[in-house]
């Protein structure tokens, strides 16, 4: 905006300038020249070579005469003044000067009333313009819902209809319009999947249920789909189904271009859903030894070591970048508490703790129906106690535990407050709750057994 207005000063300054300078450019009289001095320098040259013709010999002396004396003549007629008498200056009102200053006022306020009324002024201010789109669109959308209502045999216009409420986040109205789409929608993989983001928006992300439903449908008409692969990996996350999830995040990976922010998203994506189904990285966080979670307190810097098989290639750098690209996205859609969620996560394992609990603070609703995202935000909180569960951590964890009673970093984690709380009677509960869940044999399980030993020979000692 600011650059358009500078450039268009400038090119109306060149022009009045252009316009004014021969009006302001002074001009000097020949004020008492006349012809003749003009004659009379002419009449003398002609003398002159007359006189040189007579020396040489080329003429007699009866023809110079002659001659001359048709010169003197000549020049007393041509040096008789008929010039006007010089009369003074006579000053008038539209002087050149004031001419300049009209012209030089007129001219801008003239181009600026031609642009109001022939340009569109509204186009150099980009807000302006973004406000007049969104109404653009908005009439748009409901010219068609009312075409529509007039006409509501209109499968594909149903569709169109639905999708643009989607975009411009009418969840409700975008599931009614879906609803109408009538057979077309069960023959379209892409609008199923368009639906159940839809029904899953309105119930807090929750993709259990018809949502899961019409991905399935849009599966089995397109088993690449990419999006349905996406959200079915996505809710097999969430049920802790980590081999389902790598699973359907594998067949996402060959169709999304090798190198773009998408498939590095996935990649990571997969790396994590690895180590959970492992039960390492991620369980070492949950055990309760209170050295652990001293030392992940204190945690700092900007990405800790990412074993080979954890990262699949992934280096630090590239989840770094991947994690800012993250976070930018999220400054133009704060309404996205999934997207939020993901950046927590991913903060949360860097140790930038402060901005991972910003980041917690903005996923909403998950707050109250993800007992995923609850324990970790609860784990984040009372690392930054230094394994304090008292008030909100704890908060969080009953929460997690009301809704999935066998999660295995809730009860984990509410052991562990049991146990610093030398409850450990409670404790033990817990943890062999949590043996029920954990595979057999495994480190993980070796490892909470060794914490009910520990909490029955400290019971033992009470």
């Amino acid at each position: 905006m600011n650059l358009f207005i500078g450039i268009a000063a400038v090119l109306t300054l060149l022009v009045v300038a252009w316009l004014v300078y021969p009006l302001l450019r002074s001009t000097t009289s020949a004020g008492g020249v006349s012809s003749e001095r003009l004659n009379a320098a002419i009449h003398r040259d002609q003398l002159l070579a007359l006189q040189a013709d007579l020396q040489r010999g080329a003429i007699s002396l009866q023809d110079f005469e002659a001659s001359r004396d048709e010169l003197q003549l000549r020049l007393l007629d041509d040096t008789e003044s008929f010039d006007a008498p010089i009369t003074p200056h006579q000053s008038y009102f539209w002087s050149a000067k004031r001419t300049a200053v009209l012209i030089g006022l007129s001219t801008p306020l003239l181009a600026l009333g031609l642009y109001l009324q022939l340009g569109t002024p509204a186009a150099i201010n980009p807000v302006a313009t973004a406000l007049v789109n969104d109404q653009q669109i908005r009439q748009m959308v409901d010219t068609l819902a009312e075409r529509l209502k007039a006409n509501p045999d209109n499968p594909k216009g149903w569709a169109m209809l639905a999708r643009s409420y989607k975009v411009m986040g009418r969840f409700n109205e975008a599931g009614q319009a879906f609803e109408k789409t009538g057979a077309l929608l069960n023959t379209e993989p892409d609008l199923l999947v368009d639906y159940a983001d839809v029904l899953a928006m309105l119930a807090s992300g929750d993709l259990e249920g018809r949502p899961m439903a019409l991905v399935n449908q849009a599966l089995a008409i397109n088993p690449q789909h990419p999006m349905g692969l996406m959200m079915t990996g996505v809710a097999a996350y969430r049920r802790a189904d980590y081999p389902q999830a790598i699973a359907q995040w594998q067949k996402l990976l060959p169709l999304l271009e090798p190198g773009s922010s998408d498939a590095q998203q996935i990649e990571t994506d997969i790396a994590e859903a690895r180590a959970k189904a492992g039960m390492t990285a991620p369980q070492t966080a949950l055990l309760p030894a209170p050295a652990r979670l001293s030392a992940a307190a204190g945690a700092t810097g900007k990405l800790p070591p990412v074993s080979e098989a954890a990262a699949q290639g992934m280096t630090p750098e590239m989840i770094n970048q991947m994690v800012e690209r993250l976070a930018a996205r999220l400054k133009d859609q704060p309404d996205n508490v999934t997207g939020w969620a993901q950046l927590a996560r991913a903060y949360k394992v860097q140790g930038r703790t402060d901005e991972a609990v910003q980041a917690y603070a903005k996923t909403g609703k998950l707050q109250d129906t993800d007992p995923d995202l609850m324990t970790q935000y609860a784990d984040l909180l009372a690392s930054r106690a230094k394994g304090d569960f008292k008030g909100m951590p704890m908060t969080l964890i009953t929460k997690a535990l009301a809704i999935n009673p066998q999660h295995p970093m809730a009860l984990m984690m509410a052991g562990q407050a049991a146990y610093r709380a030398a409850d450990y009677a409670r404790a033990i509960g817990h943890w062999e709750s949590v043996l029920k869940v954990l595979p057999a044999g495994s480190p993980d399980a070796d490892q909470v057994k060794a914490e009910i030993a520990d909490a029955r020979a400290r019971q033992a000692k009470k």
